[in-house]
């Protein structure tokens, strides 16, 4: 007789060592349930919407490096997966998402809530497949994990139909292989230390694929090794311990910025774990500055990015060859780098001690760095405050500041800090969200509470689309179109079981973000901010300034 279909498949995600399934089922999937009810090993966070379980999955992924497994029912419940499919893809997240079908041998509904959901995935995974047999379960889960986890991660999805889950079959797990990541070839690591070692002001860049642990560790070694400064991404903050001297900033703003000073004052650019998918830090041009690549994979050629060199392989690899083979250079100048980061910590010192009221962006960054230990983690939603946390807010350590800068979706603010809060239950933890990023899913603060979860919601509060509405007017277009209202947010947090709390001056923010973060159970911050000034610091004053370099 064999097991059932959907118990095979549950023990297929127990041999890949899978803990949760974020999720909202339906009638589809009910086999699977049965089986999942059953499991001692893998837990149901039941969400109160689809993109949430799928924003919360990639985060688990990002953090663990395993795959995060998220489920849905076919139709709607997988058109809801479609943002979060794409989050994960774009940021380089493991994720499996399994979508539920009607019976595909013989189905009594015609084509009611018929979609073709394994082409709808398609273009937005790397692997997606209709399991027409029981005895392929095993296989087809094998590979999709394989995939999701391998460099570069991203999103991969099964669709598991009713009548399929209901068969028998004897077929049975198949055990993850043992897989090691290429090392990088030697004459390409040779290469690129040569370009190093001639070069007069190299500069190194840090983006996404950099954000692990032992890479973050080997390029420390290397910039203690060398004395070259780096930069970083938004996806790279944290590799390194931005408070190092040789830290010269983040890339948050286009172009204008200190940081593209620095980058411009380099004669060799080293990019690492760079992904064009990323806002670009910089931009290359014929005859301009040479670039080495190190990365995972082989440069994808765009056109304003056409690397020199490249060193492909494990990227934590590659960097402890470099800094075994490289003699630094005693001719090597960095002043006119460390002179841009100077001028930019002058900058922020200038401005985050405004203490006005509604908040103004620099001074909460800077109380928000002060109340956060060096492992608490901040979860950005997407809108302008985004782009001053990435370039005021030093991060200490690898993946503490969660932003997503390749989608850039708004809604993943709150679910990203629940799975944060679920990997690591002793860190503090803080989602960051305008009042837009927030009401995209703010459903899931039942699900934060029902969960008995530890985190701190900051809303930044300013009643309109706040980054598309500074665009507008940027672009010299009529202020049109981007205002609403908003619930009280405190009594919205109450109607949950949260705790709400409302900022009512800038001397009283401090002690009620240490009240927040220390107090257990999820909490509200209604935080009203002043984004006047946006224009002209972000535009002007800085673009200013770094030009006087």
């Amino acid at each position: 007789m064999g097991s059932k279909a959907s118990d095979l498949f549950i023990e297929c995600l127990e041999e890949e060592g899978v803990e949760y399934i974020f999720g909202v089922p339906g009638e589809e999937n009910l086999d699977m349930l049965d089986s999942l009810s059953r499991s001692t090993k893998i837990k149901l966070i039941l969400t109160r919407h689809e993109q949430g379980a799928g924003f919360m999955a990639a985060t688990y992924g990002r953090h663990t490096g395993k795959t995060g497994v998220c489920m849905a029912t076919l139709g709607p419940g997988a058109t809801n997966l479609v943002t979060a499919a794409a989050y994960a893809q774009l940021g380089g997240m493991p994720i499996l998402m399994v979508t539920g079908q009607k019976p595909i041998k013989k189905s009594k509904q015609g084509r009611f809530q018929i979609l073709d959901v394994v082409d709808m995935m398609r273009p937005i995974t790397k692997f997606t497949h209709q399991l027409a047999s029981a005895d392929n379960i095993p296989s087809r889960v094998r590979e999709a994990f394989r995939l999701a986890e391998e460099e570069k991660p991203g999103a991969t999805h099964i669709e598991f139909p009713e009548d399929v889950a209901d068969e028998h079959t004897d077929s049975r797990p198949l055990t993850p292989s043992i897989a090691r990541r290429p090392s990088a070839e030697e004459k390409a690591v040779r290469a690129a230390v040569k370009l190093l070692e001639q070069a007069k002001s190299p500069i190194l860049v840090l983006g996404a694929g950099a954000n692990r642990k032992l890479t973050g560790r080997m390029l420390l070694q290397l910039v203690e090794k060398t004395g070259i400064p780096f930069v970083t991404t938004q996806l790279g903050k944290g590799v390194i311990d931005e408070t190092h001297p040789r830290f010269v900033g983040c890339a948050a703003l286009s172009a204008g910025d200190f940081v593209h000073k620095a980058i411009e004052s380099a004669d060799l650019i080293v990019n690492i774990g760079h992904d064009v998918i990323e806002k670009p830090p910089f931009f290359m041009k014929n005859g301009g500055t040479p670039v080495i690549h190190v990365s995972t994979r082989s440069a994808e050629v765009d056109p304003v990015y056409f690397p020199t060199v490249e060193v492909i392989g494990d990227i934590a690899n590659a960097i402890w060859q470099i800094k075994n083979d490289i003699v630094p250079s005693g001719s090597w100048t960095f002043d006119r780098m460390l002179a841009a980061r100077k001028a930019e910590a002058e900058h922020t010192a200038s401005i985050d001690g405004d203490d006005r009221f509604p908040i103004y962006p620099p001074f909460l960054v800077r109380k928000i760095r002060e109340a956060m230990p060096a492992d608490g983690i901040i979860c950005l939603d997407n809108g302008v405050y985004k782009i001053w946390f990435a370039r005021n807010y030093a991060a200490r350590q690898q993946n503490t500041v969660l932003l997503d800068n390749a989608l850039a979706t708004m809604g993943a603010g709150l679910p990203s800090a629940m799975a944060s809060a679920m990997v690591y239950p002793d860190r503090k933890v803080m989602a960051i969200c305008g009042d837009g990023g927030f009401m995209m899913n703010s459903q899931e603060m039942e699900t934060a509470v029902r969960l008995g979860l530890n985190i701190t919601v900051l809303i930044l509060r300013d009643d309109s689309y706040g980054m598309i509405r500074w665009k507008q007017a940027n672009m010299g277009f009529q202020d049109w179109g981007l205002t609403y209202g908003n619930p009280d947010f405190v009594k919205y947090a109450e109607a949950y079981g949260a705790n709400g709390h409302r900022v009512e001056d800038a001397a009283g923010l401090p002690a009620l973000l240490k009240q927040c973060l220390d107090t257990p159970g999820v909490h509200l911050i209604d935080c009203p901010v002043d984004y006047s000034d946006n224009d002209r610091i972000l535009n002007k004053d800085i673009k200013e300034l770094s030009a006087k370099l």
